[in-house]
């Protein structure tokens, strides 16, 4: 009977699936896939997430960043040649009709809007060749493996990316309040010029109906990519970002992937962007000490369960001059044992190096002082 016993304890210890083999036992149908911490980026479950693959319209994510990082929502966006007739889906823009910019966004998100995309392209780049170069340049500064040949993500040759860059790229876009606004939008109504009818425009991520908590992403399809999701949700303060590739199960896999973040990750916050750490001794300022406080959030998913901890490094003193963001130290959070996310802490304000005179004032008066007689002899 122990030995029984014995057996039956060690079976349910190997069979369980706690969070630290979470990720080894997931499995999806997808070439790429990744799950993501919006807060940090850090990867909670990657398969090929670093391979490259066509993406389809999900490019129309860099795309609408590119276009709120550098044009007004009330700018106007006319049709070119180049933008009528583009194939695929479409807004069937009459060339030179006129909208804003915030409608060509919309059109471009909800509806995917292939014209949408080349208008957009052409008005902050004057080219579709100038606004490619634009997005790979903002990839590079993103750090993502991508190359982008146009906006909209109609095959073309060398145009891909990796789950983790598309992944990262909806992290990036997903910080701008006015993308998150857009992306979550299920039903928009924008002008048609020359129409007597309004365009209707319905969100193709239907997550956003069938996901509790779901935030945003977007849909993309071709024969040479295949069906490609990156999609966002959001539960308890913790919001996950995961991107597929090449996935036939599209949004079953969305849903499994984002199941399976939340039943094993929570949040953790350890400092705020802001928050005053400590205050160091400063050596030969006209001030004797310096405010260090966090550059940046330390937060991140961790494993549901896990041992959490926050250590800070600094130096005992600094030397003068000390400027204003230098950084003096570092606060790291792990979880059981593992370094999962980290930020610099920097001097609040500026310590001055003290002159020669200065120094030689501040030495007579200690010496002055150490002359006075006590109050009590």
């Amino acid at each position: 009977m122990r030995r029984f016993i014995l057996l039956v304890a060690l079976v349910a210890l190997l069979s369980s699936t706690g969070p630290g083999t979470a990720s080894e036992r997931l499995s999806v149908a997808a070439k790429g896939a990744v799950l993501i911490d919006a807060d940090s980026g850090r990867i909670l479950f990657g398969q090929n997430e670093n391979a490259l693959y066509p993406m389809a319209s999900t490019t129309k994510v860099m795309t609408t960043l590119l276009a709120l990082e550098n044009a007004a929502l009330d700018e106007r966006v006319t049709a070119g040649k180049n933008a009528y007739g583009v194939p695929g889906t479409s807004l069937y823009l009459s060339e030179g009709e006129t909208l804003s910019m915030e409608q060509m966004l919309y059109g471009l998100m909800l509806r995917s809007g292939n014209d949408a995309a080349v208008a957009v392209a052409e008005h902050i780049s004057g080219s579709v060749a100038q606004f490619a170069e634009l997005m790979n340049n903002r990839a590079r500064e993103l750090g993502i493996d991508a190359h982008f040949v146009n906006p909209h993500g109609l095959d073309a040759d060398g145009h891909e990316i990796s789950a983790l860059g598309l992944a990262l790229v909806m992290r990036q876009a997903m910080q701008n309040p006015d993308f998150r606004v857009i992306t979550s939008t299920q039903r928009k109504v924008i002008p048609w010029v020359g129409n007597e009818y309004s365009r209707v425009l319905e969100n193709k991520n239907r997550l956003l109906k069938t996901y509790e908590g779901a935030t945003g992403g977007k849909t993309g399809y071709t024969g040479k990519a295949g069906r490609c999701l990156v999609f966002s949700a959001q539960r308890d303060g913790l919001e996950l970002i995961g991107a597929v590739l090449n996935c036939p199960t599209w949004f079953d896999t969305a849903t499994l992937m984002l199941d399976w973040g939340f039943e094993n990750f929570r949040t953790e916050r350890a400092v705020d962007a802001g928050e005053a750490i400590a205050v160091l001794p400063v050596r030969g300022g006209v001030y004797e000490s310096v405010a260090l406080v966090a550059d940046g959030p330390l937060r991140t998913a961790v494993p549901v369960g896990s041992h959490v901890k926050t250590d800070y490094s600094l130096p005992t003193e600094v030397e003068a001059p000390v400027r204003a963001g230098d950084q003096l130290g570092t606060a790291t959070l792990t979880a059981n044992g593992e370094i999962v996310a980290r930020c610099g802490l920097v001097a609040a304000s500026d310590v001055q190096k003290r002159s020669f005179l200065e120094s030689f004032k501040r030495l007579l008066r200690h010496w002055v002082l150490q002359l006075q007689p006590s109050a009590t002899s």
